[in-house]
């Protein structure tokens, strides 16, 4: 069985100052978590980390989550084979939480949920995917459609070297793309989506993400200046929660739209298939269990999205990174997103992950590959040593 010993917390930042239409990304950190325990005799590291675009709960972890589960009696933790369950440790770091208000502390309970997939496919000597696929009733797929997300706003950068960051992506086997907009006028964006179909050359490689940036009004204006360009997705008209908001826009853009990145709960999907105005067979849907309490209230989100009608080849992770990715490949997802320019040390994927024709293929680490990530690499060095 496994014991756990000890869990540890490293507060890494972010690397560069990319900005979209809301944030900027300088200051922002991310919470490395090592779950450390023995089983048979040898010790095992399982890894994880919040995801991207919040910041770190060190707080929360180490207040209020980590002293519940080092104080849980051992085998409140485990399942029937005796390794850490997922589930268990989840609701063992959740546990006197009052329900609803969902935001870091989703975050936070994610990164030591997900840190018991890399433990157990690890115990295994296998990725994470298969770890994943197997608890699910899958067969894990051999390869990922993935999109190169960009695009951001520098200080300086002109419509050039968005051209150049575009042709970067297609040149290393990215077919697809992401772009931001919603933070220049209106005319200055347009003019940033033409240089990016200038490079792409098909509209419906190209995704825009307005990360919420926009009311009712302008998110409809912009619904009816993109619709010419049938985009490969819109993302992020409005506010997440602001479900009248996306369904006024899916009734006057025939194009697909894309959210669910900022949301943290099953709810929250569930009120999004409800009012959200989500057209079968055409949107998509962005969660991300690193965000929102772990892959076990994800698995539950698919369950939602099924059971009215969804298919889960619309389910593209936010995130763009390993984790997601062996969830992609795992659950037979349609996708998922990729930072292979932004987001260092965690956004991105190992080395040994080539992107051949818009898609790529986990390697055979075991769990999540975090140790082969470069720069990462060092990080969960000085976290596990």
């Amino acid at each position: 069985m496994t014991n756990l010993t000890e869990i540890r917390e490293l507060t890494v930042p972010l690397r560069g100052s990319p900005a979209n239409s809301l944030v900027n990304f300088s200051g922002h950190t991310v919470s490395l978590v090592a779950l450390i325990g023995v089983h048979g005799g040898k010790r095992v590291a399982g890894l994880a980390f919040d995801s991207i675009g919040r910041f770190a709960q060190s707080g929360i972890l180490r207040d209020r989550m980590i002293p519940r589960l080092l104080a849980a009696p051992p085998d409140t933790l485990l399942d029937d084979s005796g390794r850490l369950d997922p589930a268990a440790v989840l609701a063992c770091a959740l546990r006197d939480e009052k329900p609803g208000g969902h935001g870091d502390r989703a975050a936070a309970a994610a990164a030591l949920e997900l840190a018991c997939w890399d433990l157990n496919a690890k115990l295994d000597g296998e990725p994470a995917c298969v770890t994943i696929a197997r608890r699910f009733g899958r067969e894990p797929v051999g390869s990922v459609p993935v999109y190169a997300a960009g695009g951001y706003y520098y200080p300086g950068a002109g419509l050039d070297s968005l051209r150049d960051e575009m042709r970067c992506y297609l040149d290393v086997g990215y077919d697809a793309v992401k772009m931001k907009i919603g933070g220049a006028p209106m005319p200055q964006d347009l003019a940033r989506v033409d240089a990016v179909l200038d490079v792409v050359g098909d509209g419906g490689r190209v995704a825009v993400d307005a990360n919420g940036r926009f009311d009712r009004s302008a998110a409809v204006e912009w619904a009816a200046a993109l619709a010419g360009y049938r985009l490969r997705w819109y993302e992020e008209p409005g506010d997440p929660l602001d479900f009248e908001l996306n369904r006024a826009v899916a009734d006057c853009y025939d194009g697909p739209l894309a959210t669910g990145e900022n949301l943290f709960s099953v709810q929250d999907v569930v009120n999004l298939v409800r009012y959200g105005g989500m057209r079968a067979g055409r949107d998509v849907f962005q969660m991300d269990a690193g965000l929102s309490y772990g892959l076990t209230e994800y698995a539950r989100m698919l369950a939602v999205l099924e059971a009215n009608g969804f298919d889960r080849s619309f389910a593209y992770p936010h995130g763009g990174h390993l984790i997601n990715l062996h969830i992609a490949a795992g659950l037979g997802l349609g996708g998922c997103e990729s930072y292979p320019g932004v987001f260092q040390p965690f956004g991105g994927y190992s080395d040994g992950c080539e992107v051949r024709d818009g898609r790529i293929t986990p390697t055979d680490a075991p769990g999540f590959g975090l140790e082969r990530k470069s720069g990462l690499a060092e990080a969960i060095v000085e976290l596990t040593a």
